[in-house]
């Protein structure tokens, strides 16, 4: 006959069992001897669990064991406000499931070290690290901020899609692409679902995704990676570009007010702060930004397209300082350097309805609206030298043929939104298995 399978009991749900017996199972996390006693700790799913060790028994089967190993242990709780639930286990019965003797290269039982020389390190064991309490605070925040983005969005009315990643052409332009075989024929991974979204615009009205977006950039900073999660997002009827400013403003501070809600003790344990943000945001035109910090600090950056890394930095400092915000829009971007799929301002065509959302020194945010007027979008993917009767086109314009409204949309980086509540100074510290140009493992 089978032996009776005793319900496990979560560390959690101990602290309600004070004078009951129950069963535990985990990882040892780590074991200290004082005298005759030894002290563990269990490591589950929600946390530590202390249990006392006295008996000699009891203490040989821990002989040898080091962190990792897998036990399943019964003992009586009894309150200790000094333990991790406020209780731990006495006078145990111990059975070791997994014997581990292998020591191992890093330390479990406390905080990782992220300094930028430490990193690859960090990488190379990512697999053990994320058995680090402390570290796994990281994937609980970012999972929490996916939630709340997603409960967000939902409450506003927009829908959830699904785009395929691999497509025939790199039509959308801008980054480059990885190449793939598909049975013969080319085929591009996904630099964006931006397409697909639009599309689902004329008939959803809203709608978003989460998906993996590919980049074959030779950048190696600590804010790229060529593989990453995007949160895409389209909005229908628009009035103007302001309206999606507002929702993203919105949807920002919603999405900060409820991860320090539900992750606020792995948020402290990662030594985060709270970051301070204005309602609205305040929005600084690109050629201005490029004017104040050419006046406030001597770096001259007049004439260039995009905001500097420094600017994104300089000017987070700055609206923090004098705006009350970590987070500030940049807008006026030129023409010169839009999408083909851009909407230029109708007062004046020199520039595209586009906004940057910079928080905390870092770009999370792009959004602008787009071009909703078929005859006009083919002019404009003429210019370019895009044929709209390529395949990558010719379904997208199809949309646009048979009427979509005035739309616009944006793109959020999941792993600099985790980075930047968290105060990480590098994305793939974010990220669970960064992609970069030397990275392919584990």
């Amino acid at each position: 006959m089978n032996e009776r399978v005793i319900k496990r009991t979560l560390s959690g749900e101990l602290g309600g069992l004070v004078g009951e017996t129950a069963s535990v199972s985990g990882w040892l996390h780590k074991q200290r001897a004082f005298g005759a006693l030894s002290f563990l700790l269990l490591r589950d799913r929600q946390g530590l669990i202390q249990i006392v060790v006295s008996e000699e028994a009891e203490l040989q089967k821990l002989k040898g064991l080091q962190p990792g190993s897998v036990l399943s242990i019964t003992g009586r709780i009894m309150a200790d406000a000094r333990a991790p639930q406020g209780v731990e286990l006495h006078e145990p019965s111990i059975k070791v499931d997994v014997p581990i003797s292998i020591v191992s290269p890093i330390e479990l039982d406390k905080p990782i070290d992220h300094r930028a020389e430490n990193l690859e390190t960090l990488f190379e064991y990512r697999v053990l690290g994320i058995r680090n309490p402390c570290e796994q605070g990281i994937w609980r925040i970012q999972a929490s901020v996916g939630d709340a983005l997603r409960g967000f969005l939902k409450r506003h009315d927009f829908t959830e899609f699904h785009s395929p990643k691999l497509l025939a052409e790199a039509t959308e332009g801008g980054a480059e692409v990885f190449r793939v075989d598909y049975f013969g024929r080319k085929a591009v991974l996904a630099q964006s679902a931006q397409f697909y979204k639009q599309i689902l615009v004329g008939s959803l009205e809203r709608v978003f995704e989460f998906g993996a977006t590919y980049r074959a950039e030779p950048s190696v900073t600590s804010r790229h990676m060529t593989e990453f999660v995007t949160v895409d997002a389209e909005m229908g009827f628009i009035g103007d570009f302001q309206e999606v400013l507002e929702l993203i403003g919105q949807m920002i501070r919603a999405t900060v007010a409820e991860v320090w809600s539900v992750r606020g003790r792995e948020l402290k344990m990662l030594q985060a702060t709270p970051p301070v943000l204005a309602d609205p945001f305040p929005q600084v035109a690109l050629q201005k930004l490029h004017e104040l910090c050419f006046q406030e600090t001597g770096k001259d950056f007049r004439g260039e397209k995009d905001p500097a890394p420094f600017e994104e930095r300089w000017i987070c400092e700055y609206a923090a300082k004098h705006w009350s915000s970590e987070a500030v829009f940049i807008t006026g971007f030129p023409a010169t350097s839009m999408k083909f799929y851009h909407y230029q301002r109708d007062v004046d065509s020199t520039v595209a309805e586009r906004a940057d959302l910079i928080f905390r020194g870092v770009e999370i945010i792009t959004g602008s609206q787009r071009e909703h007027r078929y005859e006009r979008l083919v002019e404009q993917l003429r210019s370019i030298g895009g044929n709209p009767e390529h395949p990558g086109y010719k379904y997208y314009l199809q949309a646009f043929r048979h009427g979509m409204p005035p739309h616009a949309g944006f793109g959020l980086g999941l792993e600099r939104l985790t980075q930047k509540l968290i105060g990480f100074h590098n994305v793939k510290e974010a990220t669970l298995f960064p992609r970069d140009m030397s990275r392919l493992v584990p």
